[in-house]
C-alpha cells in the first residue's frame, strides 16, 4: 500500500525520540522536518564540559528544522540530573525539598532549574516526581520523592509544577497513577501496587490531583498495574487508568505522555511498536521510546501506529486528538518569554537547609583531619552514572566496597583521627549496614553520613542526613563537617 503523508506526519505527531550523540544525525533531522514531536535528550546528548554553548547549538538546531518542537530530558534536580551528570546537581532533590518542607523553597528552586532549562534550550521537564514513596525498599522512587505522606507530597508536587512552568517550562507530573508503594523497578519488571482503591485514591492520586489543580500541561506514565483500581496491565496501556481515572476523575485535559517504552514493565512480551499502539489505544498522546530507540525503532514504530490506523484497529481520531495535545504543548512552550532571573546559590542554599544531624552535635575542632570513607552503592537505572559523595571537598576520600573491604583496614587507618563513613540508603543494603555497625562497635564515635533515604541509623555517634547525593548535597554535608572548599567548576 503506498505511503500517506497525512496519515505519517500525525504518527510523527505523537513520538518523543531519542538519537545517538551530541549532534543531530539526519534522520532526526528529516524526521523532526516532518513532523516529529519532539526529543528526550539523555547523557550521551549532553556535553556541558566546555561550558552551555555546544547544547544551546543543538537545541537550537532542533528548533530551526521541527518548528518548536518539544525539547525534554528528565531533570528532576537532585539524584536524577542530566544537566548535572558530570559533577551532580547543582538543585537538591525532591526528598531534600521534602524535609525541608518549605513549598516556596520548592517553587523556586524549581523556577530556577526551569530558567536554567529554558535558557539552555529545553522546552519540557520530565518532572516532577509526585510518588508517594511508601515502600522503603522502593528501588526506583526513593529521593525522588518529596516523601512518604500524600499530602506533603501533593503540595510540593504543585509547587514544583508552578515553579517549572512559571520559568516557561512545560512541567510533566509522573509516574501516574503512583509508583511510590512498589519494591520492583518497571524498568527490569511489571509492578504492582496492592492497596485498596480507596487508599489509592486517598494516597497514590492526591498529589496528581494537586498537578492537575495546578495547572500542569503533561503526566508522564507508570508501567504498573494497580488491581483495584481495575488496572491489570501497565497503566500506560490502561485506558481505565488514563481515561477513566486521569481525565475522568482528576479532570486532566493536557498532554499525557508514556514513560519510556523500551522498559521491560511494557514492551514484555509484546514489543516496543505494540506497546506504542496500545499505548495510544489507551489514551497516551506522546510517546517516549526510550534512551536506544534509533532511526529503524522508530521507523518501526511509526509503521506500526499507521498500519493500526489503515487497518480500522485504531480510528483516525484517536490519533488527531493524540496530535493535537502535543500540538497545543509546543505553541505553548513557543510562547514563552525569557526565563526570569534567579540567585545562583538558591540550590545550595536549599540543600543546607536539608541537612539534619541526629545525635550528638558536631564540632570542627573534633572533625579536623578525618578518615573518610564511602561505602559504594549502585545507582539507579533512573539516576544513572553521576558523581556523588564528599570527595571534592575531602581529596583524600576513600570509595570502598563492603563486601570486597574489611572494617578492620578501615580502622587501622583511622587510629588516632576521626572517622566518618559515608553511605547512600543504606537501609537496602545489608552489607554496607553490617560494615558500619562494625566500624561503630568499634569507634562509636564515628560520623555516620546518610546520603540517600534515612531509614536506617546506626549505633554511632552523630548521623547526618542530607536528603539526597547531588552536588549541592554533598558540599552541605562538607561544609558541616570543615571540608576544603570544591574546586570550581
Amino acid at each position: 500500500m503506498p505511503a500517506d503523508p497525512t496519515l505519517d506526519r500525525l504518527a510523527n505527531a505523537t513520538l518523543l525520540v531519542p538519537f545517538e550523540s551530541t549532534a543531530a544525525p539526519r534522520w532526526l533531522l528529516d524526521g523532526l522536518a516532518d513532523g516529529i514531536a519532539g526529543v528526550c535528550l539523555f547523557h550521551n546528548n549532553i556535553d556541558l564540559s566546555d561550558g552551555p554553548e555546544a547544547l544551546k547549538g543543538l537545541t537550537r538546531a532542533l528548533a530551526d528544522v521541527g518548528g518548536d518542537p518539544l525539547i525534554s530530558l528528565d531533570e528532576e534536580g537532585g539524584d536524577v540530573t542530566r544537566i548535572g551528570q558530570a559533577a551532580g546537581s547543582g538543585y537538591p532533590g525532591n526528598a531534600a525539598l521534602g524535609a525541608v518542607d518549605d513549598t516556596a523553597l520548592t517553587e523556586d528552586v524549581h523556577t530556577a532549574l526551569g530558567a536554567e532549562l529554558r535558557g539552555l534550550g529545553l522546552t519540557v521537564d520530565l518532572a516532577p516526581s509526585v510518588d508517594v514513596n511508601t515502600a522503603a525498599d522502593n528501588p526506583v522512587i526513593g529521593t525522588r520523592s518529596f516523601g512518604s505522606d500524600a499530602a506533603l507530597v501533593a503540595r510540593h508536587g504543585a509547587a514544583a509544577v508552578r515553579g517549572l512552568q512559571a520559568a516557561g517550562v512545560a512541567a510533566a507530573a509522573k509516574h501516574f497513577p503512583g509508583h511510590g508503594a512498589t519494591e520492583l523497578d518497571s524498568h527490569l519488571d511489571l509492578p504492582s501496587v496492592d492497596a485498596s482503591a480507596e487508599l489509592l485514591r486517598e494516597r497514590e492520586l492526591r498529589p496528581f490531583r494537586a498537578a492537575v489543580e495546578a495547572g500542569v500541561l503533561a503526566v508522564l506514565t507508570a508501567h504498573i498495574t494497580l488491581p483495584a483500581l481495575g488496572v491489570d496491565g501497565p497503566a500506560t496501556l490502561s485506558r481505565r487508568a488514563l481515561v477513566e481515572v486521569l481525565r475522568g476523575e482528576l479532570g486532566f485535559t493536557g498532554m499525557v505522555i508514556s514513560d519510556a517504552l523500551d522498559m521491560d514493565g511494557v514492551r514484555r512480551p509484546i514489543g516496543m511498536p505494540e506497546a506504542s499502539v496500545r499505548a495510544l489505544e489507551a489514551g497516551c498522546d506522546l510517546l517516549c521510546l526510550g534512551r536506544y530507540s534509533y532511526a529503524d525503532e522508530v521507523a518501526a514504530v511509526r509503521a506500526a501506529i499507521v498500519e493500526a490506523v489503515r487497518s480500522g484497529r485504531m480510528p483516525a481520531a484517536r490519533l488527531e486528538e493524540a496530535a493535537e495535545r502535543t500540538a497545543a504543548v509546543r505553541r505553548w512552550t513557543a510562547a514563552q518569554g525569557a526565563p526570569p532571573q534567579i540567585p545562583s546559590d538558591l540550590g545550595l542554599d536549599g540543600a543546607r537547609r536539608a541537612v539534619q544531624v541526629v545525635g550528638e552535635p558536631l564540632s570542627p575542632a573534633d572533625l579536623a583531619d578525618p578518615v573518610v570513607v564511602e561505602l559504594d552503592a549502585p545507582a539507579g537505572i533512573a539516576v544513572g552514572e553521576v558523581p556523588w559523595g564528599l570527595a571534592p571537598w575531602f581529596p583524600d576520600t576513600e570509595r570502598i566496597t563492603a563486601e570486597e573491604d574489611a572494617p578492620s583496614r578501615v580502622l587501622a587507618r583511622a587510629s588516632g583521627r576521626p572517622l566518618v563513613a559515608v553511605v547512600r540508603d543504606a537501609h537496602r543494603f545489608p552489607a554496607t549496614r553490617e560494615f558500619v555497625s562494625a566500624l561503630c562497635r568499634v569507634r562509636p564515635d564515628a560520623v555516620v553520613v546518610e546520603m540517600g533515604l534515612p531509614v536506617w541509623r546506626p549505633e554511632c555517634r552523630t548521623h547526618v542526613r542530607s536528603h539526597g547525593a547531588a552536588r549541592v548535597n554533598g558540599q552541605s554535608v562538607a561544609e558541616l563537617l570543615g571540608g576544603v572548599p570544591a574546586p570550581v567548576r
